[in-house]
């Protein structure tokens, strides 16, 4: 069997981190089945119905969130609001047939079932009063809601590859409405029409959705249509056990973007969010689709800790491609300096990329830690660290200027030698003379290794950045 399965996002605002995941799911179970199987898809849905809540800005949202996390679906994206002249037919066809039927219930009558049940302490329930009552008495000028005529014994079964097999007795589950007055569909309705149409073959969602599955199975049913496999996935929880919120870690995946997520460390994270292979944690793309199935799916609710997602970004930053790093340097710098890079800078950059990717566990801090190798001179000194450059401190750096204008060779060998030299010459210690060079040659203290940063620079701008400084005090 060919396997086909489908993100369905609501429109009403950002690809939240547990939606990301849900499509992740998806989009590795199909994958895996393309690879390795009969076949396998992976469609997108927009469940654009709730015209008051749509925007065009949270579709295009999710468009540009499962595409930087690499989640491509197959042909165009399915807006489910223009199936709406679909879901209608559907609901004639079960009228036909006797699967449904009007109902002229009036909104003081659904009231009053209400406060009865509620003196009862029990759930509300429709007492399908119009089930089998003759449409001919219906009153005038009300225009009918369609209900699904539901068993009303027996049991439904979901045999769900996460959930196991569950049963719900029928008689707990009312007779759902299909269709409103105003010929909308319900939600319930238009995602059993939309995945039967589109042949889906596994639904894997979040478990918040399960009891959805029983009605949805039972419309299913009513239309004689094979119903697709479930799969309901735990929640994400907070760090602390409680419902994930904005202080957890719930937000859009382009805040995480932002922040300097790679967007592979990020899928990494989110796949071991639920589901395990063994003892891995670093799990590549490659390898999650030769390994991804349902059965390891855990039931319990997984738990969002940013501190581990952090641990696993900075392990994708040490091993990822040099070239994915530098674009995406390039493009932070410019915006953060205010003009495009210059291809002096880059090569800084570049060179200069082995030391900082070791220090950085986020693209923000590669872009922070990097800026001073983007920069032009002269460098401009952090305020907290010019009331080093004393007499003494302008000496040391003079002299040290001196023996590197002398150096022939502009390797980090030679470089380390010529410090050695001067400090054993001098009897100073190396803080006091790394300080004022670190300063002079980025402006700050917070840097990777001396040495590191000459050479990076290279000999022109290194001594050029230091000969700025030198004149700049002297000029005090």
């Amino acid at each position: 069997m060919s396997v086909i399965t489908r993100f369905a996002p609501s429109p009403t605002g950002f690809l939240h981190i547990g939606g990301a995941r849900t499509a992740l799911f998806n989009w590795l179970f199909a994958k895996h089945h393309e690879k390795y199987g009969n076949g396998g898809k992976f469609l997108l849905r927009i469940e654009d119905t709730d015209r008051m809540r749509f925007t065009d800005e949270a579709v295009q949202a999710i468009l540009d969130g499962l595409s930087w996390l690499g989640l491509e679906w197959e042909g165009e994206a399915v807006s489910q609001y223009t199936r709406v002249h679909r879901h209608r037919e559907v609901v004639e066809e079960m009228l036909a047939s006797g699967q449904a039927y009007n109902c002229y219930c009036s909104p003081e009558e659904l009231a009053e079932m209400r406060d009865r049940a509620r003196a009862e302490g029990k759930k509300m329930l429709y007492d399908g009063r119009w089930r089998d009552r003759d449409p001919s008495s219906a009153p005038l000028g009300v225009e009918p809601v369609v209900r699904l005529k539901a068993p009303k014994e027996g049991v439904t079964v979901i045999n769900d590859c996460v959930q196991g097999e569950v049963s719900v007795s029928n008689e707990t589950i009312d007779d759902m409405v299909l269709l409103r007055a105003d010929r909308t569909p319900t939600y319930m309705l238009a995602v059993v029409v939309d995945d039967h149409d589109m042949g889906i073959t596994h639904v894997i969602r979040g478990d918040d959705h399960f009891t959805n599955a029983f009605r949805q199975s039972q419309i299913f049913n009513a239309m004689g249509w094979a119903r697709p496999i479930f799969a309901h996935i735990p929640l994400i929880l907070g760090a602390d056990g409680s419902k994930l919120s904005k202080r957890h870690g719930a937000l859009g995946v382009e805040t995480y973007r932002e922040m300097g997520f790679l967007a592979d460390a990020l899928c990494n994270y989110l796949l071991r969010l639920g589901w395990s292979h063994g003892d891995d944690e670093i799990i590549l793309r490659n390898e999650a689709i030769e390994w991804f199935d349902l059965n390891a799916v855990n039931k319990a609710a997984a738990r969002f800790d940013l501190d581990k997602l952090m641990a696993t970004n900075a392990h994708y930053m040490q091993t990822c491609e040099d070239e994915l790093l530098i674009n995406l340097l390039t493009s932070g710098l410019a915006e953060r300096i205010g003009h495009k890079l210059s291809s002096a800078a880059i090569d800084r950059v570049r060179k200069g990329l082995p030391g900082l990717r070791k220090r950085a566990r986020t693209i923000t801090e590669l872009i922070e830690k990097s800026e001073f190798y983007a920069v032009s001179r002269p460098i401009i000194m952090d305020k907290d660290v010019r009331g080093i450059f004393d007499n003494d401190a302008i000496k040391r750096l003079s002299d040290v200027y001196d023996s590197f204008c002398k150096l022939k060779d502009w390797r980090e060998d030679q470089l380390e030698v010529t410090i050695k030299t001067y400090l054993e010459k001098t009897k100073c210690k190396m803080k006091d003379v790394a300080q004022v060079l670190r300063v002079a040659l980025t402006g700050t203290t917070n840097t990777p290794g001396i040495c590191e940063i000459l050479v990076a620079l290279g000999r022109d701008e290194a001594l050029g950045r230091i000969k700025d400084l030198l004149e700049s005090q002297s000029g005090a």
